[in-house]
């Protein structure tokens, strides 16, 4: 089995991130095009200060979550083919990093703005706290302690790829 070069590895790390971005641009898009509708749509006079305030953070936290998942593609067109794959792979780490953290703010944000808006506040702030726990577990803690954990799998395959593959049982 051939290994792959620091160049190929590299760019299949630029282009694992692309395609992570893709699922995450969406998700912030449409909630960045819903927030943005969202004081022109009947009631919103209704809400409160408090109301309005949270809309504005989850507003700019959409805001600046897309800026930030986006912004890979404008620096990879500023690098293009000046061989800096490395730095481009390194920034667009810390910028998708960044705008999840912001997606998630614009999320937790944008529950409690619903949740107030239809519930009593109490309410709302218990499942907008459920919402924050449920996506610091699954965006932050289960990745972090996966990360430590060993995959009898992954050892399994890397002992092949060290003695060359074995045919299976037939």
């Amino acid at each position: 089995m051939s290994r792959e070069s620091e160049r190929e590895r590299w760019q299949r790390n630029f282009a694992d991130l692309l395609q992570e971005l893709r699922v995450a641009q969406t998700g912030v898009q449409i909630l960045f095009a819903f927030l943005l509708t969202l004081p022109f749509s009947a009631g919103f006079e209704r809400t409160t200060e408090l109301q309005r305030d949270v809309y504005i953070v989850a507003l700019l936290a959409a805001s600046a979550a897309a800026a930030l998942i986006i912004a890979p593609v404008a620096f990879h067109r500023a690098l293009f083919r000046q061989g800096r794959k490395p730095e481009l792979v390194r920034y667009a780490h810390r910028m998708a990093t960044w705008g999840l953290a912001l997606m998630l703010v614009a999320m937790v944000s944008s529950v409690f703005l619903i949740t107030d808006f239809l519930l009593d506040q109490a309410v709302a702030a218990v499942l907008s706290g459920v919402a924050a726990v449920w996506f610091v577990t699954f965006w932050i803690a289960m990745p972090l302690i996966r990360h430590r954990w060993v995959d009898e799998d992954t050892d399994e395959e890397s002992a092949d790829e060290q003695e060359g593959a074995r045919p299976g049982p037939a």
